[in-house]
């Protein structure tokens, strides 16, 4: 019995060998922005991917780019022996969570005030390399 549990320990751990997170907190993006440009990228291989992010217009393209990249460098720290080339890398999931709110007063007609919410989020990619 130790030694079949030994096997799928060594498995999970290939497992996890081939896939990388990125995080991005706090990114000052309001979360249905940053979900538009998300699942644009969402199950794309990676170079595809950034070539998308690069061409859109969006500011939240710009550090969806970034974080991706990140992800990218995680994956290479974790599989110092393999060459990205070699691999396929996919943008397996992203996940835009919404975070904390910045809540000011914008001022209204006759004396009253409006509240205004800016909103933020939190993003993770997970890259995962398959052949």
């Amino acid at each position: 019995m130790g030694a079949r549990k030994r096997l799928k320990a060594e498995q999970l751990k290939e497992e996890k060998g081939q896939t990388a997170i990125a995080r991005l907190n706090n990114s000052s993006i309001s979360p249905r922005k940053m979900r538009l440009v998300a699942d644009l990228v969402r199950g794309v291989e990676v170079n595809k991917a950034l070539n998308i992010l690069q061409h859109n217009a969006k500011d939240a393209s710009a550090s969806l780019a970034k974080l991706v990249r990140s992800a990218i460098a995680n994956w290479e720290a974790k599989n110092e022996g393999k060459s990205i080339e070699d691999e396929k890398l996919v943008v397996k999931t992203i996940e835009v969570g919404s975070a904390g709110m910045l809540k000011r007063i914008q001022t209204a007609p006759q004396g009253r005030a409006y509240r205004v919410r800016k909103r933020s989020n939190h993003v993770t990619v997970v890259v995962d390399g398959a052949k």
